[in-house]
């Protein structure tokens, strides 16, 4: 579990790659402390698996779905990361809940800078429109944010500079890939509501009461 307050910006320093899988070794600093191999790790929001370090350096694998599904797919060397270590019990949740299962990629749409703060529109995959709501909470790359203004198709989110410097979103364009997860709170009651557990069902007063709702 994450909460998407990204700790630093880590530098792939290689991709190998083979035919369902890549092994990924990335620069870190901060992150590196009190990391140890098999502790999880967001990378660009992806929760991943430390399998090694050397030196300055942590290794992780990623299987032919996450490649698939996500960005991370699109790295080279020195491409830059976010970099994310798990939440700890007892520490401030500053951000929101997030598990590092990425649901999609989005496209950014368009970027303008509007006073001290960047507006970046973001396509709204296929079939995750219905998690979205204005002034609800998304992940992009790892990175937990606010959906300021929303549309049938895209949403945009609104960067301070702080986001902008300590995070990959400040050098994102229009046409880039980024990694879109939405609110695991927002995702289970979307699935209560329109389940329960005899396939697509429909809400009724019964069911709302049965659940606690009322």
């Amino acid at each position: 579990m994450f909460t998407g307050l990204v700790e630093e910006i880590g530098i792939v320093r290689s991709v190998v790659k083979s035919q369902l899988s890549a092994l990924l070794t990335i620069k870190a600093g901060k992150v590196l402390d009190e990391l140890e191999e098999g502790d999880s790790i967001a990378v660009n929001g992806v929760c991943l698996t430390v399998t090694g370090f050397s030196g300055d350096n942590f290794t992780v694998d990623v299987m032919a779905e996450t490649l698939a599904k996500t960005n991370l797919g699109q790295l080279y060397e020195g491409s830059r990361v976010n970099l994310e270590r798990a939440l700890k019990v007892g520490d401030r949740l500053d951000g929101h809940f997030v598990t590092g299962h990425v649901d999609a990629t989005g496209t950014v749409l368009s970027r303008r800078d509007r006073g001290i703060a960047a507006d970046i529109w973001i396509s709204i995959p296929q079939g995750m429109e219905k998690y979205f709501i204005p002034q609800g909470s998304v992940a992009v790359d790892g990175v937990s944010l606010t959906v300021a203004e929303l549309s049938p198709d895209a949403f945009m989110v609104s960067l301070i500079p702080h986001t902008q410097k300590i995070t990959t979103l400040g050098s994102r364009k229009a046409g880039d890939k980024v990694n879109i997860e939405a609110d695991v709170l927002g995702k289970y009651t979307y699935h209560l509501l329109t389940k329960n557990g005899k396939g697509e069902g429909r809400i009724t007063p019964e069911f709302l009461v049965e659940h606690g709702f009322f």
